[in-house]
């Protein structure tokens, strides 16, 4: 039941973006088509699972206090670790799918170098150490946010496809009816607030 619930509250009720303000970049950048957004959410799932697979590692069995069996403390490195760890990752992954799978690296196309400058993956790498997640739950809340972050872009996208046919008055043209319909939708996103605090209650979590 534990994992439903950071499943159900990572896709809507934290959502990254529209509750955590987390990838705001790519929410606003590549969500003009819903074709670029589903190739976008593809690559972060992807990258944000990776990532926080090894980070995780990386901060428990390295960064930790104590975890090099010397007692070195190197949690102040967490920070700039990630950032390199992430960055890292997605060259690898990057050059591994152009020599594998060409046609994926071809679908991924711009989306993976983007990533990089993604601070949503950034963000979940510190999220699981704060929450104090194990390796299961972190994978679990990785891919849940991975999830919400593509339903939310995906969403965004097609409301921006129908404003595109509607006669938008000329001084909200542009970015100012985009962020107003982003605000829109992150206040319809709050209606599930609460939602995970009545599901612990109803199984007495």
């Amino acid at each position: 039941m534990e994992y439903i619930l950071i499943f159900i509250s990572a896709i809507f009720v934290n959502n990254i973006v529209l509750a955590q303000f987390l990838g705001i970049c790519p929410f606003l950048g590549v969500s003009k088509k819903i074709d670029t957004s589903l190739g976008m959410s593809a690559a972060v799932a992807f990258v944000l699972v990776l990532a926080t697979l090894v980070t995780w590692l990386v901060w428990t069995y390295v960064l930790k206090d104590g975890a090099l069996g010397a007692g070195v403390n190197l949690e102040f490195l967490q920070t700039i670790v990630f950032i390199l760890v992430i960055a890292s990752l997605v060259q690898m992954v990057e050059i591994v799918l152009k020599k594998v799978s060409p046609a994926l690296y071809q679908a991924l196309g711009i989306f993976l170098p983007l990533i990089t400058t993604n601070c949503a993956v950034l963000g979940v790498a510190i999220l699981v150490i704060q929450k104090d997640f194990n390796l299961a739950q972190s994978i679990m809340y990785a891919f849940s946010t991975a999830i919400g972050f593509g339903l939310a872009l995906t969403v965004f996208a097609g409301m921006r496809e129908q404003l595109e046919l509607t006669n938008v008055p000329k001084g909200m043209r542009g970015m100012a009816i985009v962020l107003v319909s982003a605000g829109l939708l992150s206040l319809a996103f709050m209606g599930f607030s609460g939602v995970d605090g009545g599901l612990r209650q109803l199984f007495g979590l």
